[in-house]
């Protein structure tokens, strides 16, 4: 009753979280930039990485500020400021235009991060958090994947793919008056303000730490399929960057992402939470080291929907270990936690480097290294559990 009662609460935060996923254009600008501009491997990825950057910077700060003046005001500043880097490359393209749009986009996503994930959880039945925050990244999925063909049909239709900044644009502004016109209540702590003091004493739990680190990585990895499988798949199989594989393959990925949150929100109200995290880490390993020496197309795509079925539910698993271990403290655990999607940034970057450098299966054997990560992750959490 609680859920259906506070609907009209849920819709316009889960609609933020389709604004939260136009941080995933970030693939899109590197397979359209790059040939634009001439761009090696290195400065195509620091395009992601303009995004990214920011969670590093400000993510505590803005749990720390949205203690004081509340989740909702900041979430919708959030919105704002994503709005206005969506038009920045729309209306002047230019490498550095591109990079100061993806940046506002990247500091418009970061708040939106900190402060969406703990203002769900607010406002849904405690036992349905990790549910809850599964099915939201089902809506931010949504938004990942209908980009890829959508750029496609824009470029086709009128002849510039650059109108899906503007179309963006636009729903971020309308996202943005919903939030402002629905009063929503947030749960207040009666504990003492979050600082970064009592933000950062947090990682003196090891546990916490790994938990932090295991975002790093997984955002890491989602940022790095999402910029590198598109030349990578390319150059594997010798075809043309206009071949449309590389927009199919990463649109079945965020399909993947997509079935796996809306699967997810079920599966993890059935299942016990520590052997789900297990078996899904499993096969994230597996399928990106199958992803490598895949010798077909059709193989390549089936192992990219695994890949994206497998990571979907990984981040609302961390988020709820780490929110259950300090309940009272959402909002710096939320600041750490979002600290930790800077992975975007520096994953993808040493991705780049390393392509550069050797070849762009040694760039791959980084998310080969991320994923066997989460692995160890997994079972220890287990472990520690049990």
């Amino acid at each position: 009753m609680k859920t259906i009662k506070n609907i009209k609460y849920i819709l316009p935060i889960l609609m933020s979280f389709f604004v939260m996923s136009f941080c995933d254009l970030v693939g899109i600008g590197v397979d359209r930039v790059k040939p634009d501009f001439h761009l090696s491997d290195t400065l195509a990825q620091l395009i992601p990485s303009a995004v990214f950057v920011w969670f590093f910077f400000l993510s505590v700060p803005i749990g720390i500020l949205q203690d004081r003046i509340g989740k909702r005001k900041v979430l919708n500043v959030g919105v704002m400021i994503t709005a206005l880097g969506l038009f920045f490359p729309f209306f002047v393209y230019s490498y550095a235009s591109v990079l100061l749009g993806f940046a506002f986009l990247g500091i418009g996503n970061t708040i939106v991060q900190v402060s969406a994930n703990p203002l769900l959880v607010d406002v849904v039945p405690a036992a349905k958090k990790s549910s809850f925050l599964s099915f939201s990244q089902f809506v931010k999925a949504i938004g990942s994947m209908i980009a890829p063909p959508l750029a496609a049909f824009l470029a086709l239709q009128f002849g510039d793919w650059k109108i899906l900044f503007l179309t963006f644009g636009i729903v971020s502004i309308l996202t943005s008056f919903w939030l402002g016109f629905t009063k929503i209540e947030e749960i207040k702590t009666n504990e003492k303000r979050a600082t970064f003091i009592s933000s950062f004493k947090l990682l003196s739990n090891g546990f916490i730490t790994l938990l932090v680190i295991g975002i790093f990585l997984l955002v890491g990895i989602d940022v790095g399929i999402n910029a590198v499988s598109g030349q990578f798949l390319m150059s594997k199989f010798s075809l043309a960057s206009d071949s449309g594989y590389a927009q199919s393959a990463r649109s079945v990925y965020f399909l993947g992402k997509m079935l796996g949150t809306f699967g997810g929100a079920f599966l993890l109200a059935k299942f016990a939470l520590k052997k789900f995290f297990v078996w899904n880490t499993l096969f994230i390993l597996i399928t990106i080291i199958l992803l490598i020496i895949a010798p077909t197309q059709n193989t390549s795509t089936i192992m990219m929907f695994i890949f994206g079925l497998a990571t979907s539910t990984i981040f609302p698993i961390i988020f709820t270990l780490a929110v259950d271990k300090h309940p009272l403290r959402s909002n710096e655990i939320s600041g750490l936690m979002i600290m930790a999607v800077s992975g975007g940034a520096f994953i993808p970057l040493l991705i780049g480097i390393l392509n550069d450098a050797l070849g762009l299966t040694a760039g791959m054997l980084v998310l080969v290294a991320c994923s066997a990560y989460l692995l160890f992750l997994a079972l220890y959490n287990s472990k520690v559990r049990a």
